[in-house]
């Protein structure tokens, strides 16, 4: 590698950790106002050159970028938070008024706010969840046993799930934006860098470290290039990061959580049936935390490829 390579590769890095920081503040934060000398300051770029360096960076304006994610928080809760106003929902997302939320909703959706409600409703349990109870007195609500869905559907990923705290995690990640689904390779790729990185540091060596992804959008809602993931590694508090690899805290609490044993190709449909077989009968509405997978094998050492994993999504009750 001569020097102008690996002065472009540190100066692409070091982009990446300030546009990474600058990404988790405004997930963070979605609720409140996020001016752009705030955000510039966040990323440690002069308001004057940050507006286009992020443009650049994201393939979006901070306006296009921030408003994307409050519309798609706002659509989530239209369904699943029906006690909630439509006023209420537009405020809470970090909007200014509710009108300004209906012009903007009508624009990116093609209908209004109270139509896209009244399309995806849920319909309401009609009997009680039945607990299914092993004989170690674990109680799981089963998938087989709801009672209503956004559409009728069978599902070969069977799911128990379990509704339990996580607790906070401290997390290392690489990140990448774009298309992630039922790509194997890519996450192969993205784990690969991110342990060329933790094992000279000792961090892989804990027998207590955790290998997970981070999914902060909705792929049935967000266009795939704008997709969002972390391949993450759980590290100690206080661990020092450089260049692409970003630090952040996941703050945990009450998450769906299922542990299946899939084929790589079936990480959406286990997703789908968590989503739209457990959840609707469940009494849990998903909350703003990021879904998280909690990767518990290897594939390849596994006789079978199978994957073991902890498929969660972060709920509270309706």
């Amino acid at each position: 590698m001569n020097r102008e390579t690996f002065s472009g590769d540190v100066s692409r890095a070091q982009y990446a950790s300030r546009f990474n920081k600058v990404l988790d503040y405004i997930q963070a934060n979605l609720s409140a106002p996020l001016g752009l000398e705030t955000l510039a300051a966040e990323a440690c770029f002069s308001p004057y050159h940050f507006h286009r360096l992020f443009h650049a960076w994201t393939g979006e304006t901070t306006h296009d970028f921030i408003l994307r994610l409050r519309l798609e928080r706002a659509a989530r809760y239209l369904v699943y938070d029906r006690q909630r106003s439509i006023t209420e929902i537009a405020l809470g997302c970090g909007f200014a008024s509710a009108s300004s939320f209906a012009r903007a909703f009508k624009s990116c959706h093609g209908i209004s706010a109270s139509e896209w409600r009244a399309l995806r409703k849920i319909r309401k349990a009609d009997r009680k969840i039945r607990e299914d109870t092993d004989s170690a007195g674990r109680q799981y609500s089963e998938y087989g046993h709801r009672s209503g869905s956004f559409r009728e559907e069978t599902f070969t990923v069977k799911l128990r799930v379990k509704v339990k705290q996580i607790p906070p995690m401290h997390v290392a990640y690489v990140r990448h934006m774009g298309p992630f689904q039922e790509n194997a390779a890519l996450f192969e790729h993205l784990f690969s860098r991110l342990a060329a990185w933790a094992g000279p540091r000792g961090l892989l060596d804990d027998p207590s470290s955790r290998l997970l992804s981070v999914h902060y959008d909705n792929p049935d809602i967000t266009e795939a290039q704008r997709l969002r993931l972390d391949a993450a590694l759980t590290v100690p508090d206080g661990t020092k990061v450089t260049g692409e690899i970003g630090r952040q805290k996941l703050e945990g609490g009450a998450y769906a959580v299922a542990r299946v044993r899939i084929h790589a190709k079936q990480y959406t449909e286990s997703w789908r049936a968590l989503m739209g077989g457990w959840l609707p009968g469940s009494g849990y509405q998903p909350d703003d935390r990021p879904c998280l997978e909690i990767y518990q094998n290897d594939p390849k050492a596994d006789p079978e490829g199978m994957h073991e994993v902890e498929i969660c999504l972060a709920v509270k009750p309706l």
